[in-house]
């Protein structure tokens, strides 16, 4: 055997090595189950399938959790997972499944509305497959996704993506994205069906409020902020008024007209529903940072960003405390209970009161305080996601 087939031998075997390796790591993240603990509040778990059937047997034929009041009221619903990669949503999602009770209406929760988008992280980026949270007890895992269906589960893209029913056209990607599928489509991609299973939730179970959980880069305008269409705007800056005055600054963006796809379009548009897009300031997403690091995930502190915000290019504050998840997830659970309780004020025979950690609780406790020990609870309490 000479030394040049060795040599191949060699560089075959190292190859396949590494490829092993590295596919064993994404194949895991693929199958990765998050898990989620039934709070006191939860009443139902159903899924997304139960309001359009042909999304059963899909990967985003996602959990639908229902917390009832014991009073009649309104029905909130919030998404988080819209976008995998703004994880501070997700996080506050499953926070108000394991915490909140409901004093009178309905909220309904869906963690992950894009469940595919977590399982696969952005190409080329350098992002971590998971990031974890220290609790009281130990840690839990989540999953950091992408910011579109995984396109092992939706592929090939078109050249260029027309929207349904406006017909306009924007980036072939943005047919994987979730927020710019809405109303949705029965007969079109997993992402159309996904938009449009939520619509028929939406209808069905007669939503008052839904609520869209993003994050957003600190060099993109419309950050820190409640988007809003023209009916729900004066909910929204009367929110904003609230909590500025008393936790945090926060602003009112309205809803662009002419762009079509986005929840907090679609919705008002083909519903009776209050649509609101909450935007918590993320660092992670920027471009110009270090390492896309877990720590980044969590501490949310870059020096590059610190470097910009001194020169005045960032859009929001950043100082050396970063902008940490325990402040992201505080921001969104506290504006969730404000918009309901602005919401409630203008329709009292429709009130939705939530009773749930707020951004005081969090900054104080931090996030773990308030993730729930799937092994000290019943196993019938213990969802896989």
């Amino acid at each position: 055997m000479s030394r040049h087939f060795i040599g191949k031998l060699i560089i075959i075997a190292l190859a396949l090595t590494v490829l092993v390796g590295g596919g064993s790591e994404l194949y895991a993240h693929r199958h990765f189950k998050e898990t989620i603990v039934k709070g006191p509040g939860v009443t139902r778990v159903a899924k997304l399938s139960d309001y359009f059937a042909p999304l059963k047997g899909t990967i985003n034929d996602t959990n639908v959790f229902i917390l009832e009041g014991s009073k009649p009221g309104g029905t909130v619903l919030v998404l988080g997972g819209s976008h995998p990669n703004e994880s501070s949503g997700i996080v506050a999602a499953v926070l108000l499944v394991e915490n909140a009770k409901v004093d009178a209406g309905r909220l309904i929760v869906i963690p992950h509305i894009n469940r595919s988008g977590s399982t696969g992280t952005q190409p080329s980026s350098g992002y971590p497959l998971y990031f974890h949270i220290k609790t009281d007890w130990g840690e839990r895992t989540f999953q950091m996704g992408d910011r579109v269906t995984n396109p092992l589960d939706q592929w090939p893209d078109p050249d260029v993506y027309v929207h349904y029913p406006s017909g306009q056209l924007l980036s072939y990607v943005e047919i994987r994205n979730v927020n710019r599928t809405w109303p949705g489509r029965a007969n079109g991609t997993l992402t159309e069906k996904t938009s449009y299973a939520a619509m028929r939730l939406i209808e069905q179970e007669k939503v008052d409020i839904v609520i869209d959980l993003h994050e957003a880069e600190l060099l993109y305008p419309v950050t820190n902020c409640i988007v809003a269409p023209t009916k729900d705007i004066t909910i929204a800056t009367m929110a904003c008024i609230n909590i500025s005055s008393e936790f945090f600054d926060i602003h009112t963006e309205p809803s662009p007209q002419n762009y079509h796809g986005l929840t907090h379009r679609e919705i008002a548009d083909h519903s009776s529903a209050y649509p609101f897009l909450l935007e918590a300031s993320g660092p992670f997403l920027d471009q110009p940072t270090g390492p896309k690091t877990e720590s980044l995930i969590i501490d949310g502190k870059d020096d590059f960003l610190l470097i910009a915000g001194k020169r005045g290019l960032l859009f929001t504050d950043y100082d050396e405390s970063g902008k940490p998840m325990k402040m992201r997830v505080g921001r969104h659970l506290t504006t969730i209970q404000a918009l309901c309780s602005e919401w409630s004020g203008e329709n009292p025979d429709r009130e939705i009161v939530i009773e749930s950690p707020g951004y005081e609780d969090l900054m104080e406790n931090d996030v773990g305080h308030y993730l729930l020990n799937p092994a000290a609870v019943d196993p019938e309490s213990v969802v896989l996601e």
